[in-house]
């Protein structure tokens, strides 16, 4: 199986399976002398974790990440960061019901037909419970991204829509209530519609929004290396992702270049952001704004009709833990891959040595 390392000079390599003995992964890259605080690492995990809430799955897994190496007495070395987090809390029985069935929209068909092959324990290595080896890079280049803020928060739950702008709200407060909507108003209509989607045994989607605020000019590579294309990629292999739009979107194809446009200050900052802090692949120095659609979750507590590995048309029902809603645990995931993305693109930046 290719495509399990992400990045060029930052680069993050992710082993293992949703109900293995552990997940883990090796940072290459990361520059020696970075002073980190580990107790900021766990955060991220945790706030990712399963179990957290009552409108997550309730599989109760610690997800306490040991480091092995690269790291000495609180700074990094220069060397290969190993990390591992062990799975400690697995139901594979919850899945036995599978082994020769596939379920709609789940990897189980084309991971079986593409490798012969397919761990049915919780979808093994295609389940999101891979994420959380991404998310322990992305908190590590969060502090090596000095100065740098990455905060994304949930904006979208089904129908239910933040419109304000993310320059109205208090960004801080996404995580103070466990949907991580920093409007406290919104935040409790969209948990109590999670809680009643969960009743109905049914699953739902949502848009996860990011800002990244002090970015210096001068990010991206133009052509293929667009920092924008290297966000949605970073953003679209992250399990449930359907559609990523950056500055105005797909809000932008409906505006005229007169309104478009972002006029320059005397400094060469813009009066408008419609370009989503990003110029010609490269960044400008403005904040960048994206969002992140997620699909609904796959598993869902109702009988549908589905085929067996022989091609017989059978009913299946989910069983195990599984999240109603994936929003509100994908918020450290998105605001991770965007770390990863920008930590690789400022050592890039760097051994090209750009002079005026």
């Amino acid at each position: 199986m290719a495509g399990n390392s992400f990045g060029n000079l930052f680069k993050l390599t992710t082993f293992g399976e949703s109900h293995g003995e552990a997940l883990g992964g090796v940072i290459d890259g990361c520059p020696a002398g970075i002073s980190l605080d580990l107790s900021k690492v766990q955060l991220d995990l945790d706030r990712r974790k399963p179990g957290q809430s009552a409108i997550v799955t309730q599989r109760k897994e610690p997800d306490e990440v040991r480091f092995l190496s690269g790291i000495f007495e609180g700074k990094t070395t220069g060397t290969p960061i190993g990390f591992i987090i062990e799975n400690t809390n697995q139901k594979s029985h919850d899945y036995s019901h599978i082994k020769d069935n596939y379920r709609p929209s789940h990897a189980d068909y084309v991971y079986e037909k593409k490798y012969g092959f397919r761990d049915y324990r919780g979808g093994g290595r295609s389940s999101a419970r891979e994420t959380a080896s991404r998310v322990v890079a992305g908190a590590i280049a969060k502090q090596m991204l000095e100065g740098i803020k990455v905060t994304a928060y949930v904006s979208s739950v089904g129908n239910i829509h933040l419109e304000k702008d993310y320059s109205e709200l208090e960004l801080e407060n996404a995580e103070r209530n466990i949907v991580r909507c920093p409007d406290t108003a919104m935040a409790s209509e969209m948990e109590n519609y999670i809680k009643q989607i969960r009743k109905e045994g049914d699953t739902v989607g949502g848009v996860v929004s990011c800002v990244i605020q002090n970015v210096p000019i001068g990010l991206g590579e133009p052509v293929f290396d667009k920092l924008h294309a290297e966000l949605g990629k970073a953003m679209l292999s992250i399990n449930a992702v359907k559609g990523f739009e950056y500055g105005s979107g797909f809000s932008g194809a409906e505006m005229k270049g007169s309104e478009h446009n972002d006029l320059y200050n005397a400094d060469g900052t813009t009066k408008t952001n419609y370009s989503g802090g990003i110029q010609g692949g490269i960044s400008n120095g403005m904040d960048i704004y994206f969002k992140v659609a997620f699909k609904p979750v796959a598993t869902i507590m109702q009988t549908q009709k589905t085929i067996d590995n022989e091609g017989k048309e059978v009913e299946m029902q989910g069983k195990g833990r599984h999240d109603p809603c994936v929003v509100p645990r994908a918020v450290p995931i998105v605001e991770a891959m965007a770390a990863l993305v920008l930590a690789d693109y400022t050592l890039i930046n760097n051994s090209h040595q750009h002079k005026k």
